[in-house]
């Protein structure tokens, strides 16, 4: 039962999103109607439980139905579906992308929604890996792509891969960049959405400020403007408004609904408070919103990091903190269970967290920052205020500390300060990585020339090795593996770098000559083979 419920949902939004589709160029004069009475009977069926097999051939037949109805892009048609017709909604996949495949149906709801707001916008889909021409020839790059055709001029869609955003964007691109609302009816039924908006109290829709209200709904291609002239329509969507003349606020559907703006009435102040304060109180990480996460104007970014039923116990008090640090910093909840999105972050911080954690972003400067104190309510406030004065530590990755030390020392994170820059002795350091083709032999040489150096009883010689993919410091900034260093003991702060081509014999030579050393040749047969030095 529960296999069969699945391909019947599966076939109602399929049906859902071929009926969504808008016909380019058909000859079938056949009425829209009867199709979308049979998606509405089926989706009843299925609420109801009651969609057997015979429910599931009836909407197969009624998928067949929908699908012949439209034309799919191709090599032949494509350029000619953008050409002759004024405007044109394209989405160009291919069936091996996963975000082709979670976009399809998102796109098929944009769909249905302006085409029961009445747009005259065509909708039509693209298979570029099958046809890579006709993708080519419209400006399909990648996938998936969202491109609208406005009398053949292209946009491309960069905003969040949902039905709102979709149907937002489409419609400033495509009319009027606010939506006017002049009755309370209208009001209370555009509140059903259930969506973050901004509203807009002009009195004749007139005059410098409205105008300014204008290019910003313009020019802010994610969260949809409304307009209205009435103050009871405008206390409808936004009951906080008092005596003004004009007003603008943002309307959220979160625990933080209503922002009103108290800046000067200009596109850019305008734009940039909607965009400072759009994101709710957390915002939850997922691959939808990920882009408009690492690009937000907030730089400074505070995760929790911890499986749901966890989280259920830290929302409320995390949604508290946040209200004091709104527009300055943003809380992300990032759920461990979605390895996708937890683990690239996690891997950055060099952490596998049992329990909930908190880390820290600044995403202008690169900086990572770790809170180590306990959840609560008194630590988050301190760690958050912390980060926004610039007095929060950084955070390195570090392995343990090793308790054992061998002839190489081995170096941490934790470690470097007090085995490198503070020892007393001379330090020659191996910076490498696990990963690293020629990290091997390299390290092979720095072993026989340890064992060399200490035989000749160098008190005053250190070696060192770190490996520097899970070990950070800021004095120690790598990225090309095997690296080799001498912080000779007079000047720790100015490392002498060793070629990574040296053989065995040149790595002995350049120690003793910036060390000063006795002939290396005086030591024993046998501790290193003497052709090599």
């Amino acid at each position: 039962m529960r296999a069969r419920r699945v391909v019947a949902a599966a076939a109602v939004l399929l049906l859902f999103a071929v009926v969504a589709v808008a016909r380019l160029d058909l000859d079938d004069d056949g009425d829209d109607s009867e199709v979308l009475d049979e998606l509405l009977a089926v989706d009843e069926e299925e609420e109801r439980g009651e969609l057997g097999g015979g429910g599931e051939a009836a909407a197969a037949e009624a998928v067949r139905r929908a699908q012949s109805m439209v034309l799919v892009l191709d090599n032949d048609n494509a350029r000619r579906a953008v050409e002759e017709n004024a405007e044109v909604l394209l989405l160009g996949y291919a069936p091996w992308c996963e975000r082709s495949a979670q976009l399809m149906p998102r796109f098929a709801e944009a769909a249905a929604a302006l085409r029961a707001m009445g747009s005259a916008v065509a909708f039509a889909k693209l298979d570029g890996e099958r046809y890579p021409k006709a993708a080519s020839a419209v400006g399909v790059k990648g996938f998936p792509t969202v491109l609208l055709f406005v009398n053949g001029t292209e946009h491309q869609f960069t905003g969040l891969h949902t039905k709102d955003a979709i149907v937002t964007w489409v419609r400033k691109k495509t009319g009027a960049p606010a939506s006017r609302i002049q009755s309370k009816d209208s009001a209370e039924e555009f509140l059903k959405k259930d969506q973050t908006f901004a509203v807009g109290l002009f009195k004749n829709f007139e005059g410098a400020e409205y105008e300014e209200f204008v290019k910003a709904a313009t020019s802010e291609n994610e969260v949809q403007f409304v307009e209205t002239n009435d103050r009871n329509v405008a206390k409808i969507l936004f009951p906080g408004i008092a005596s003004e003349e004009q007003f603008l606020g943002l309307v959220k559907s979160e625990p933080e609904k209503f922002e009103k703006f108290n800046g000067a009435f200009e596109e850019k102040e305008i734009i940039q408070f909607v965009e400072l304060n759009k994101f709710p109180l957390i915002t939850v990480f997922t691959d939808l919103n990920s882009g408009k996460v690492y690009g937000s104007p907030i730089k400074l970014q505070v995760f929790t990091f911890a499986e749901a039923y966890d989280f259920e116990d830290l929302e409320s008090m995390i949604q508290e903190v946040a209200r004091g640090f709104k527009t300055k910093i943003m809380l992300i909840y990032v759920d461990t269970a979605e390895e996708k999105l937890a683990k690239p972050f996690l891997t950055l911080y060099g952490l596998e967290p049992e329990k909930p954690t908190v880390t820290a972003f600044d995403t202008s400067k690169g900086t990572k920052y770790l809170m180590e104190a306990e959840i609560n309510a008194k630590n988050l406030q301190d760690f958050c205020l912390s980060l926004l004065e610039g007095t929060l530590p950084p955070y390195f990755r570090s392995e343990p500390v090793p308790e054992e030390k061998g002839p190489i020392e081995k170096v941490v994170g934790r470690t470097f300060d007090s085995s490198v820059l503070e020892s007393p002795q001379n330090v020659f350091l191996e910076v490498h990585a696990p990963w690293c083709v020629d990290c091997e032999a390299i390290s092979k040489n720095v072993e026989k020339l340890a064992k060399h150096f200490n035989d000749l009883g160098q008190t005053n010689l250190k070696f060192a090795r770190i490996d520097a993919s899970v070990n950070e410091h800021p004095k120690l900034q790598i990225n090309n593996y095997p690296t080799l260093l001498l912080y000779p003991a007079q000047d720790k702060s100015n490392p002498i770098k060793l070629s990574k081509k040296s053989n065995l014999k040149d790595m002995a030579k350049f120690v003793k000559e910036k060390l000063q050393i006795a002939d290396v040749e005086t030591v024993a047969a046998g501790d290193i083979v003497k052709d090599e030095l």
